[in-house]
């Protein structure tokens, strides 16, 4: 590999004025950063991913050929501008679903209908038994802390199916607490506080647990109804194929900056096994990959190192960037000076969405000097004249164990299945009542699913707040962090599955 030979950018006005109380240093003039950062850049990227699971079967999933190809795209391209890489290996196992059945026996019959009533977790097996509650919050949705704790499971009998409602709690510890009661299996229902996202049919995921008995999620509605029957019995039965995934982050670093400051920018580089995931997540990937060439074309040295981020295996839980979390020693993350995360920004029907680091909005602030990057972000849009929305900063993304291990964080988000209302459309465009991306987690995430105005705003923007946090001294701290505020009770994530 060559070495970069970068120079300083010194002596430049600032283009972009950012919160004085946002950014103690001074601010770093972006411009030709930005101007070398182009959609036409971030295209041809994406073009080739396409190309890529074009060739592989129509996916770039964690453990196949398509995401080892995508791997190797990117790590040639870093290596040949100058970058040193590393390829970080793990393993996990993933679960894929075969069949599944769910019916009301007694006192009546019913069958339910998997994807529109339900939807299995990781847990596979039979159950044919009477359904207990567990410690419900039906008059109060938004307290419920069902089967978090194992006094919660009071008066259970071994052999039922233990009824669960979402909430304060991730799926993985209601359904441990459940198995250790004797449950033969696991309704967990949605927790009815909110819109559609917490009253709706949700996807979980058990983290790190393969349990031995059937867990599934289910509507608000349905849970209420199923609250309300004396004698419940029922029939669940789920059949998952376990098979070991081997798959590898890669990471890119600049030969100069301070190591003790280290500024993260990731993204997830695996796809779901539905399709090629251009949008999902290869934009904010290829969006980071031409910003890192871009800065070594330019000859651009950072005040700090700053660490360039491809993850693996986000669609099956988070799981590349939590274990390269993991791995870290407690002197490395307090070297950690903040995580940029970015995780679909071209959306067909975006919105500009800046995730909510101080938590004014949503009550969940990430951890200390994460209400900086938010400012830098929100500062940027306002400067070109730009309107953008908070977003809840729950941990739905690659940016959860950094959030966990006290790092700051943020980034940019453009939208998934959620429904863009009638005030975004005003003020973004796009079609009002339709989901922010059509194709999210579908074969026609392809190049086709890609909106140029939103991935040129959106790079610019990248582009910005990289280059700003390599080049700050003191706007944030990698040695003094505190704990995030709201403990995530809600946390989920925007690959497959939630985790809470």
């Amino acid at each position: 590999m060559r070495t970069l030979a970068f120079t300083a950018t010194t002596g430049l006005a600032a283009s972009v004025a950012i919160a004085a109380g946002a950014q103690a240093a001074t601010p770093t003039d972006t411009t030709a950063l930005r101007d070398a950062v182009t959609a036409d850049g971030v295209m041809a990227h994406l073009q080739a991913l396409q190309d890529i699971a074009d060739d592989n079967g129509g996916n770039r999933q964690a453990g196949t050929d398509g995401h080892e190809a995508s791997v190797e795209y990117m790590q040639g391209l870093l290596e040949d501008a100058g970058y040193a890489t590393t390829v970080q290996p793990f393993s996990y196992e993933r679960q894929t679903l075969v069949s599944a059945e769910w019916a009301e026996t007694a006192p009546g019959s019913t069958t339910y209908a998997l994807d529109t009533d339900y939807y299995p977790m990781e847990g596979d097996g039979t159950a044919d038994a009477p359904v207990t509650a567990v410690d419900l919050s039906l008059d109060d949705p938004a307290a419920s802390t069902s089967g978090c704790e194992p006094e919660d499971f009071g008066g259970f009998t071994a052999g039922d199916i233990a009824l669960v409602q979402r909430g304060a709690c991730s799926f993985e510890q209601k359904a441990l607490n459940a198995i250790d009661k004797g449950a033969s299996g696991v309704i967990i229902f949605n927790q009815g506080n909110g819109g559609v996202d917490r009253t709706g049919m949700f996807y979980g995921t058990l983290g790190e647990t393969v349990a031995d008995i059937p867990v599934i999620s289910t509507t608000y509605d349905i849970g209420m109804a199923l609250a309300a029957t004396g004698g419940l019995e029922m029939h669940l039965a789920v059949d998952m194929l376990t098979e070991q995934v081997d798959t590898m982050n890669l990471i890119a670093d600049t030969p100069t900056g301070r190591a003790d400051r280290t500024v993260v920018v990731g993204g997830h580089l695996d796809s779901v096994g539905e399709g090629p995931g251009i949008n999902d997540n290869g934009s904010g990937t290829a969006t980071i990959l031409e910003t890192a060439l871009q800065m070594a074309e330019l000859g651009i040295e950072p005040e700090n190192r700053v660490r360039f981020a491809f993850w693996s295996g986000e669609e099956d839980g988070l799981l590349g960037s939590e274990y390269y979390v993991s791995q870290l020693s407690k002197s490395e993350i307090k070297d950690i000076a903040v995580n940029l995360n970015f995780d679909m920004v071209a959306s067909p029907n975006a919105v500009n969405f800046v995730y909510d680091g101080d938590g004014d909005a949503y009550g969940q602030s990430g951890p200390t000097g994460s209400d900086v990057v938010e400012d830098v972000f929100a500062s940027f849009f306002e400067s070109q004249g730009a309107s953008t929305e908070p977003t809840a900063f729950d941990g739905r993304s690659d940016y959860l164990g950094f959030i966990e291990a006290g790092i700051p964080a943020g980034g940019l988000f453009t939208g998934a299945e959620g429904i863009k209302t009638e005030e975004e459309a005003d003020l973004y465009g796009g079609t009002a009542g339709e989901a922010y991306d059509p194709c999210y987690h579908s074969a026609c995430d392809t190049i086709a699913n890609i909106d140029t105005g939103t991935l040129d705003i959106m790079s610019d923007a990248i582009a910005h707040a990289t280059l700003t946090f390599a080049n700050t001294t003191s706007a944030i701290s990698g040695t003094a962090k505190g704990k995030a505020k709201g403990h995530f009770k809600d946390a989920e994530f925007l690959g497959t599955h939630a985790v809470r």
